[in-house]
């Protein structure tokens, strides 16, 4: 059982819901990533999303744009990515870690050496915006081959014939993404939200993770009503954007304590 499926086994036996944040590896400075992976993990979440920056990030709102573009003027590359899960593992060896982001960085560095770089540094997943579940079956198989989870996006659009083949070749958990957009763009039509969960939970029996368009403790906790976990994200960087510092960690930690603590009352 990998670290995600085991988080979701806890969480389930618990009756809690997940908690999921996504931040961009290196923003707001190479220093401050494995900091704030630690404080984000204090202040309740069970599940955490990196980015690996990349200058075409095609779902990212301008939020996360920005976030990827001050992460590579420090230069951070996938490897640098790496070395900030394999820092983390030093000292949390349970928390999940999933690599989010995009084909090209791991096309660039060779889909064999990145899975096993990746395994190597105790990396627990990935989601790749741009790699089509109908074309990674491979991929899939390799990364659950190395105790990893390939996670797979689904979409109001998605198609039935779509929702089969992420069933088919996904593990982990399936993210569903609540809005025809991009992150951090609009707001979520729960009852919507809802009624597409149902339907793919005919044919997905992993645990559903929602997210895009989360920015609060309430929202949060009306996502979580029909879903296993929520995922939270541009709402974090623009706590990163508008704090000092100096004080990103404490201000990061604290917001995601307050969603933990909606998401449990």
């Amino acid at each position: 059982m990998s670290r995600i499926q085991s988080t979701f086994s806890a969480l389930s036996a618990q009756r809690k819901k997940g908690l999921i944040t996504f931040i961009t590896a290196g923003d707001p400075s190479p220093q401050l990533t494995v900091p704030l992976m630690h404080a984000l993990v204090a202040g309740g979440v069970n599940i955490l999303e990196l980015g690996v920056p990349f200058s075409d990030p095609m779902a990212e709102g301008p939020v996360i744009q920005r976030a990827c573009e001050r992460a590579l003027k420090f230069g951070v590359s996938t490897r640098d990515v790496l070395e900030y899960v394999r820092e983390f593992r030093k000292t949390d060896a349970v928390t999940p870690v999933v690599l989010m982001g995009y084909a090209n960085p791991i096309e660039r560095f060779g889909v064999d050496a990145f899975i096993a770089a990746a395994k190597d540094a105790g990396v627990d997943g990935t989601i790749v915006v741009d790699y089509p579940p109908e074309e990674c079956e491979e991929f899939a198989q390799k990364m659950q081959a190395n105790g990893m989870d390939p996670i797979f996006l689904l979409a109001p659009t998605s198609t039935e014939a779509r929702i089969r083949q992420v069933a088919k070749v996904s593990s982990g958990f399936s993210y569903y993404v609540s809005l025809k957009g991009v992150t951090g763009a609009g707001n979520i039509d729960t009852a919507e939200v809802a009624a597409r969960i149902a339907a793919i939970r005919e044919h997905v029996k992993l645990p559903i993770g929602v997210g895009f368009g989360i920015r609060d403790g309430a929202t949060a906790r009306a996502v979580a009503e029909v879903a296993d976990a929520v995922v939270i994200g541009s709402r974090i960087i623009q706590e990163l954007e508008n704090t000092p510092h100096d004080q990103a960690v404490a201000a990061v930690q604290v917001f995601v304590t307050d969603i933990r603590q909606a998401l449990d009352a």
